[in-house]
């Protein structure tokens, strides 16, 4: 890591230039280590350096970016757009800082015209998509996901987001059959697993559910959405004690999930257990009107 800017009056151009150079370099493999920080620093200097070099700017709010530091992430990108203005990679990641800060119109802006520069991008893609749901979009977020899917179909992250859109307009056939194709890409990929076993929950597919609710979990038996789901599936397979045993492990992993109290609250009351089933309801009222 930089020692910190040094007084560099005393450089040729050349060697500045060569300086700043090296810099950048590292910089973007301190990125790659997610060493943000020292990322952050050697491209001070670099900066420091030469001033008027766009890529420089962009590693540096690229850095900002990711450790959430929004509005210096924004001061750099607008610096490397100055200099760099048909650049689609800061576009794109600029609107990337507007959708955290929750522009959404700003951040299809620049999504947009990133988009008439490269047009294949994916990652600019699934991001604009990504806004397109935030925005209620979702007939314009499902043409997204198509394009996307199209460019390359063995991507399985791209079939789980188009699968995930399709759940939330409770398709859910077309969304089963997404995440089996991103399951045919990726055969371990836990969201996958977990939200298909979700979606055939929905449809009263209890069994198959099951196998893959089971699937999610021993690949990661920490995860709290399968864990909630499979609770579900158990208590619709009559196994009330297992469900329970599960939407407790769901709720230690993460104390403010609504739906898995709302599920126990049931599962309590089924059971004739009013004052559990009455602390589960009043949990999931408080952190429902909290959001």
């Amino acid at each position: 890591m930089s020692e910190g800017i040094k007084d560099h009056s005393g450089l040729s151009e050349a060697a500045a230039q060569s300086r700043a150079s090296v810099l950048r370099s590292r910089a973007e493999s301190y990125i790659a280590l997610s060493r943000h920080d020292a990322a952050i620093a050697d491209l001070t200097e670099s900066i420091a350096l030469v001033a008027d070099n766009a890529r420089a700017w962009r590693l540096r709010g690229e850095a900002h970016r990711l450790i959430e530091r929004h509005e210096a992430a924004l001061g750099d990108f607008d610096e490397a757009l100055k200099l760099e203005p048909d650049s689609a990679y800061a576009l794109g990641s600029r609107g990337q800082v507007h959708t955290a800060m929750g522009r959404l119109e700003e951040a299809m802006a620049d999504f947009e015209h990133a988009l008439t520069l490269s047009p294949d991008s994916l990652w600019i893609l699934e991001a604009r998509a990504d806004v397109l749901v935030d925005l209620d979009r979702l007939d314009e977020a499902l043409e997204e996901h198509g394009k996307i899917i199209a460019l390359n179909e063995g991507l399985a992250y791209s079939w789980v987001a188009r699968g995930d859109l399709y759940q939330r307009l409770q398709l859910y056939p077309e969304a089963i059959d997404d995440y089996t194709k991103a399951l045919e890409a990726d055969p371990e990929y836990v969201r996958a697993l977990s939200r298909r076993g979700e979606a055939l929950r929905m449809i009263d597919r209890y069994e198959e559910a099951l196998t893959d609710l089971n699937r999610a979990l021993e690949l990661d038996p920490a995860n709290d959405r399968a864990l909630g789901s499979r609770g579900a599936v158990l208590s619709e397979l009559g196994d009330s004690e297992a469900a329970l045993k599960d939407l407790d492990r769901a709720i230690e992993l993460d104390p403010e999930y609504v739906w898995a109290y709302r599920v126990r609250g049931e599962i309590h009351q089924e059971l004739d257990r009013h004052e559990e089933a009455v602390s589960d309801f009043t949990q999931a009222l408080h952190l429902e009107s909290d959001d």
